[in-house]
């Protein structure tokens, strides 16, 4: 395994660098007055300074670098993993660069799954950054860690299917820019239990689609990208044309979409991470407590020593899913990929949180970013599958890889 930069990496890593300095965490500030002053508050990227930096970032070529193909940069998990753990350092950089969830995951499985005809009407605009979507999964009446229990209907009626159900956490869909929603439900309440649910285009207008309201996270409503909706679906018809792939298809779907974007946002977590100990560091070097800079007390410096080496830790094993998903796929590389989404929210939930206790009362407001990405990472405990899913999963493939050891 060799995780040097590539000669490519490096070109794009160095403009990246380039940009976040000079440009995007120098207009954090400017995008939340911006958004601020904006009559709908989701609609974060309707705001002017968004529009620049979108145009420098691909006049500098660092457009839709999350996607392999043709159509994006055409980059390895591998080469992208370094420029996405730079984009992690700001919240406001996925959205420039037209890699933020849940947009990247829906372009990957159109490009993917969807047909000629969906692609252009949907794909396209999505990676030109002219509209935003929806994945439509989450519901609030079943245990929706286990994806089979979705419970939402799309019922075939001639040339249309018919969908009922609501769905809660949607990320994104509190944006009005967020035309399309793609949406998991049950085609086949019969069928074998992996073989019931179906994935649909539904656009945002469609009547018998109603945004009900937006759900908060710990008291943040996260409009700063699209917030996070509960959505009810009355008799909503879309023509049959809209079905991803064929019926029964929808669970693998998910899975294949699933993948990609686990290892995404662990690679943002660890440049989150090391903006936390860098905010950590200039913090205790300038504050004084019991007569001494708090850099000088043993604790903290415990902190810093376990930060770093945590945060090492975890680079190399995301480093190692991600060249592992180029040379042997995502399904050989599942092991890693479970591995990172169980380690990934847990560590940089305590660096954040050491950060957070360095900077005292400070932490926990709004003057440092410290408090509102402590309650994003732990979202991410929920995000594309709980801890415990994972760690049950992995267990198993664990125990099985033992008894094979021990039978041979």
């Amino acid at each position: 395994m060799d995780f040097a930069h590539d000669a490519r990496t490096e070109e794009l890593r160095s403009t990246l660098l380039d940009l976040m300095a000079s440009h995007i965490e120098p207009a954090e500030a400017v995008f939340e007055e911006q958004l601020a002053a904006l009559d709908n508050p989701w609609a974060w990227d309707s705001t002017a300074i968004l529009g620049d930096l979108r145009a420098e970032a691909k006049s500098r070529g660092l457009w839709n670098l999350f996607l392999p193909g043709a159509e994006g940069a055409g980059l390895t998990n591998l080469q992208y993993a370094p420029l996405a753990e730079i984009t992690g350092r700001s919240a406001l950089a996925p959205a420039v660069f037209n890699c933020a969830a849940p947009d990247t995951g829906n372009m990957e499985l159109l490009h993917d799954f969807g047909t000629e005809e969906q692609k252009e009407q949907w794909l396209a605009p999505l990676l030109s950054g002219e509209i935003r979507s929806a994945f439509a999964m989450t519901e609030p009446d079943v245990a929706s860690s286990d994806a089979t229990n979705i419970a939402t209907s799309i019922t075939q009626d001639g040339d249309a299917y018919v969908l009922n159900g609501r769905k809660w956490w949607i990320t994104g869909a509190m944006n009005p820019n967020a035309t399309i929603f793609i949406v998991m439900g049950k085609t086949d309440p019969t069928a074998e239990r992996h073989r019931q649910q179906s994935m649909i285009l539904v656009p945002r207008d469609t009547p018998g689609v109603t945004v009900t309201r937006g759900m908060e996270v710990f008291g943040y409503d996260d409009h700063d990208h699209g917030g996070h909706a509960e959505i009810v679906f009355e008799d909503a018809r879309v023509p049959a044309a809209n079905l991803i792939g064929a019926e029964g298809m929808g669970f693998a779907i998910a899975q294949a979409r699933l993948g990609p974007g686990r290892i995404h946002h662990c690679m943002r977590s660890i440049g989150l991470a090391e903006r936390a100990i860098e905010l950590m560091c200039a913090r205790v070097e300038s504050r004084v407590a019991f007569g001494r800079p708090l850099a000088e007390q043993g604790v903290i410096r415990d902190w810093i020593a376990e930060s770093r080496v945590r945060i090492e830790q975890l680079r190399l094993l995301v480093l190692k899913t991600a060249w592992l998903m180029d040379t042997v796929g995502n399904k050989g590389a599942h092991t890693e990929i479970q591995a990172i989404k169980i380690a990934t929210p847990a560590t940089v939930q305590w660096i954040l949180d050491k950060a957070i206790q360095a900077h005292g009362a400070g932490g926990l407001s709004q003057d440092f970013p410290l408090a509102k990405a402590y309650a994003g990472i732990r979202t991410l405990r929920f995000a594309d599958g709980p801890d415990e899913v994972h760690k049950n999963a992995l267990a198993k493939a664990e125990l099985r890889r033992q008894q094979a050891r021990r039978s041979l």
